[in-house]
């Protein structure tokens, strides 16, 4: 218990920086705005605000970015609430009640509720990624390049979790990712590689360019092919606090979704995602008079709420302890953390305990911010939800040209992204999902020079990945995954067989 205070103390005295305080306030304004705005996300905005950090320190450019993600969770809530369009994939059981209450006059209370019990939630669930991140760290003494290798394979199986749809598209989109990181100089041999003699791969492919054009240009195009209608409620706002009778209907629902989201945010693939179905299933059940839901009952809005920001801030356990991004987001966090020279995985804790406890801080920081900030700010982001996406998506576009030109001053970099927009374009179109090829690109380096490593140590013998007992258990469980998502399809093959032969 006193190593955690003694941490966590060392936490804030990083995290209160005047620096790291304003970043972290950048941040999580920005994810409520992208939250807000229907079409953005805090994927692509990661994507985007890459460039940025390089002018910042790691610790600096993490908690920024963290402070995107979890703020977009709170800004999700508001357009789900006024306009009945979920900002965000874990706002979409807010829509069911919360847009209910505000056609009803409640608007107020509706979004009131949602930021107190996302505050409660994301405070409880910081707790939880501090505790955990103490008896983990020993861990980091368990880990060598075999292990580091097994680990990375892992990670890669929880991709076919990740995906949606086909899992032989995320394989191939899998394997495209770690063939595109294999692009450019090898460094034991200094031969180039992929590089089909264009001299601009020779440093290989960055990842901004990468991440930028695959999320940030994809999406942009994707949204102006869809554009979304938008209802905005024309009734007042009204109160923003809960009244008592408010407050005692939305305690447990608050509680019981702090649980589910915060133990949901932990599995890796989209668990975030999964706590507010849960939750609202959950209070649906528990409920008196079950016909409430969808007509405006406030458990709907409390419980959900609060599973969705729980799960937000569990799901970097996953990644600050062993390196595993449990979602798109957290596989741009492994590339942030790459290029600025840190080792995703076990050892961040030890290595790099400025990185790890200033964020963790940093995540109370960010949840009163988030609380002080959204409640006086709502006349603004109602009026933020009528900018035309005309507008928006042509500035973003520009910003982001700029950003990266200003990498490298290199205007094949600006081409290079273009190009992967229209990639990631042509592959959301035939239901290929970017998330799995990104997460290959990432662990894709990574692996091969854990591969290496380990190899040079056995002097070549494959058999150390087996003997070794952490490599040999972590490779089982890859193994296991993947016949665990590969047995579905192949019952389903089996029924139709069998179906056919049927006379």
């Amino acid at each position: 218990m006193d190593g955690l205070i003694d941490n966590l103390a060392h936490g804030f005295s990083i995290a209160v920086s005047l620096n790291n305080l304003g970043l972290c306030f950048i941040g999580v304004v920005v994810g409520t705005l992208v939250g807000i705005l229907p079409g953005v996300g805090p994927i692509a905005t990661i994507a985007m605000l890459l460039p940025l950090t390089f002018n910042f320190d790691p610790t600096g450019a993490l908690i920024m970015l963290a402070g995107i993600y979890y703020g977009a969770q709170y800004g999700g809530s508001t357009t789900a609430i006024l306009i009945n369009i979920p900002g965000e994939a874990t706002s979409v059981v807010t829509v069911l009640d919360g847009h209910q209450m505000a056609r009803q006059g409640r608007a107020g209370v509706a979004l009131g509720t949602a930021a107190l019990v996302s505050f409660f939630a994301g405070t409880v669930s910081t707790i939880v990624v501090a505790a955990l991140g103490v008896p983990l760290t020993k861990l980091a003494l368990l880990f060598g390049p075999a292990e580091y290798f097994a680990l990375m394979v892992l990670g890669l199986s929880f991709a076919v979790v990740l995906a949606q749809g086909s899992l032989l598209k995320a394989a191939a989109m899998i394997f495209l990712g770690i063939l595109l990181a294999s692009i450019g100089t090898d460094l034991e041999t200094g031969e180039e590689r992929l590089t089909f003699g264009f001299s601009e791969l020779a440093d290989g492919i960055d990842f901004v360019v990468l991440a930028m054009g695959m999320f940030g240009f994809a999406e942009i195009l994707r949204n102006l092919e869809n554009p979304e209608s938008r209802d905005l409620v024309s009734a007042k706002i009204g109160r923003l606090l809960p009244n008592r009778e408010d407050v005692k209907a939305s305690i447990m629902p608050m509680i019981r979704g702090t649980g589910l989201g915060a133990i949901l945010g932990i599995l890796p693939g989209n668990g975030a995602v999964l706590g507010p179905f849960a939750s609202y299933a959950t209070e649906k059940k528990l409920a008196k008079d079950p016909s409430r839901f969808g007509k405006g009952a406030i458990e709907g809005v409390a419980g959900p709420e609060a599973a969705n920001n729980a799960g937000a801030q569990t799901a970097f356990i996953p990644l600050l302890t062993l390196g595993i991004p449990p979602n798109a987001v957290m596989a741009l966090m492994v590339g942030a953390m790459t290029i600025h020279g840190i080792i995703p995985g076990p050892q961040v804790m030890t290595k790099s305990p400025d990185l790890f406890w200033g964020m963790v801080a940093s995540m109370w920081i960010g949840n009163a911010f988030l609380l002080i900030i959204n409640l006086p700010l709502i006349g603004i982001w109602v009026k933020l939800l009528n900018v035309p996406y005309r507008l928006m998506f042509s500035a973003i576009l520009l910003f982001c040209s700029i950003g990266i030109y200003s990498i490298n001053n290199d205007a094949s970099d600006v081409l290079l992204t273009a190009l992967f927009g229209l990639a990631g374009y042509v592959f959301i179109k035939f239901g290929f999902e970017p998330a799995p090829l990104l997460l290959g690109f990432v662990l894709g380096r990574l692996m091969e020079e854990k591969l290496r490593q380990a190899l040079i140590i056995s002097r070549g013998d494959f058999m150390t990945f087996v003997n070794n007992p952490v490599s040999a258990v972590l490779l089982v469980i890859s193994v296991g995954i993947i016949i665990l998502a590969v047995l579905p399809s192949i019952r389903a093959k089996k029924a139709i067989a069998l179906a056919g032969t049927d006379p």
